[in-house]
């Protein structure tokens, strides 16, 4: 912890092409171990070994490159219009030591929004991953170490849960950038409350799809599945509630159960597995328990029993219920599963009012040919991302954040600098 302390006041004087050149070599390290690495997150955490070289490969070098690339526009002061008298200025000062504690099911993906900016902006970096995912912060910290950054710049430790508080209440912590549970939110939350330091909470989701009268049916529930199912359904933006126009109904219902019988269930390590098992039992359990309340309160399995061979927990058949309402789980609680509620209205407005009946709010979207619709519904959707044709992404360039009880704060784009540093004022008068 002193370390990080020590580190940041030389870090903070570092130009800033030299940060960017720490930041660069350590996306090359995660490049040149790719292969490795992806083993790695199969191993950790289940997801198939198809999939996983893209985490670092796609998203986790693409949201890096584009925190490194705004960096200098984005931390340059913000020049105020001098007169005779006066220089005044805006800078952006670093927070000091930011605490990132990352979640497992996107190991690299969800810590690089805060350490590269973090580092760039000239804070140093403490990193507590999940216990699923030990591995991946001593990656980060062979990343820096190989980018021959200083020192103390990046660290990390393995913590359990009752020791975060007591690291929060050190001065050394000037922020603290959190993504997982409500739960976890909420006791982050409270070890700040007697501290004016920021903390970022990414917290969960209930996401919802609307699929509008005029959208493109098949393609639409191509997207749809994958964004049900991916990653085990363990995504914080997957798309977990699915309200679909009743002229459209019947169509897409017989794409997505078509398509997701295509699915291949299994060992992860094996490249022809497309669905790995969740994390761990206890989180297929919870899944099952609201499957099975749904159908006891009516919904009816839409993928047929004998699609996929029966797998023990944590393994998890891709599944669908249709015949649901808001009474139940499945549609209320997030179910961070590959499990999905689909539900028929008969107008925009419907699906507008129970898209916003939900204790959630990190991402959205509709399905639709019309930009204007597309729009005007979103305009009135309670979410942090909107999104038309697409779900389950996060752009760079976007800043991403979620309302209600999906967190508060921001990482990503030109705004998740701002929660990164804090603004100084010089106000110097030239003459007496």
């Amino acid at each position: 912890m002193n370390l990080a302390k020590h580190s940041q006041s030389s870090w903070q004087r570092t130009g800033l092409a030299e940060r960017a050149a720490v930041c660069r070599r350590v996306i090359e390290y995660f490049e040149k171990n790719v292969d490795a690495i992806s083993e790695e997150i199969t191993w950790q955490m289940g997801r198939p070994i198809v999939y996983t070289p893209f985490e670092i490969i796609k998203g986790f070098k693409e949201r890096a490159n584009y925190m490194i690339d705004i960096a200098e526009k984005e931390l340059a002061p913000m020049e105020v219009e001098d007169g005779n008298e006066f220089v005044r200025r805006v800078t952006k000062e670093p927070l000091g030591t930011i605490l990132v504690l990352s979640p497992w099911n996107y190991p690299y993906l969800t810590p690089v929004n805060a350490v590269i900016p973090a580092v760039m902006a000239g804070n140093t970096v403490i990193l507590k991953h999940a216990d699923q995912t030990p591995l991946c912060a001593e990656r980060f910290g062979a990343a820096f170490e190989y980018a021959n950054a200083p020192e103390g710049v990046f660290q990390y430790l393995h913590l359990s849960h009752d020791q975060i508080p007591g690291i929060i209440q050190d001065q050394i912590i000037g922020g603290v950038a959190f993504t997982g549970s409500v739960g976890g939110g909420q006791a982050i939350q409270r070890a700040v409350g007697e501290r004016f330091i920021t903390a970022g909470l990414e917290l969960g989701g209930k996401d919802p799809a609307y699929v509008a009268a005029d959208a493109h049916v098949q393609k639409t529930a191509e997207n749809l599945v994958d964004g049900a199912y991916f990653n085990s359904g363990q995504s914080c933006c997957g798309v977990e509630r699915i309200y679909v126009h009743e002229k459209v109904y019947d169509e897409l219902l017989d794409h997505f159960r078509s398509i997701t019988a295509g699915y291949v269930v299994g060992n992860p390590t094996l490249h022809e597995t497309t669905l790995g098992p969740m994390v761990r039992p206890s989180a297929a359990s919870k899944a099952i328990d609201q499957l099975k309340e749904a159908v006891a309160m009516g919904g009816e399995l839409l993928i047929p029993s004998g699609t996929f061979a029966e797998k023990a927990p944590p393994y998890f058949n891709p599944q669908a219920v249709i015949g649901v309402n808001h009474d139940m789980h499945l549609m209320q609680e997030e179910s961070f599963a590959p499990v999905v509620g689909i539900m028929s209205v008969a107008s925009d407005e419907e699906a507008i009012e129970l898209m916003n009946d939900s204790p959630y709010g990190l991402s959205a979207s509709v399905w639709t040919t019309d930009a204007d619709r597309a729009l005007s519904i979103g305009r009135k959707v309670e979410t942090g991302t909107w999104f038309m044709n697409r779900c389950d992404y996060l752009d760079p360039a976007l800043a991403w954040t979620g309302v209600k009880a999906s967190g508060k704060g921001c990482t990503l784009s030109a705004l998740g600098y701002q929660y990164l540093t804090r603004p100084k004022s010089y106000h110097l008068k030239l003459s007496l």
